[in-house]
């Protein structure tokens, strides 16, 4: 058994769907819960949720992921190089 306060307008909204489909609160309290339980149970991985977005924004330099650190080293050097040349 559960019992579950809830604000006084989403009690309205339920009073007022329960009336308009001839439910009690409770049935349309345990059917919410199913299509939102079912729901989570079918969510996707965190790889189907990203996967249309994956490579949109890319470098296009598909090496980036293994020579990142050389990468990094080459642009702080850089960086300092620059900084030697032009005082501040």
């Amino acid at each position: 058994m559960i019992s579950a306060r809830l604000p006084d307008e989403l009690e309205q909204l339920l009073g007022s769907a329960s009336k308009a489909k001839h439910m009690s609160k409770s049935d349309m309290v345990k059917e919410a819960l199913v299509q939102y339980l079912g729901r989570d149970m079918e969510e996707k991985s965190s790889f189907e949720l990203g996967e249309d977005l994956f490579g949109r924004y890319g470098s296009g330099d598909g090496s980036l992921s293994q020579n990142y650190k050389e990468k990094l080293q080459d642009k702080i050097n850089a960086k300092l190089n620059t900084n030697k040349h032009h005082p501040h």
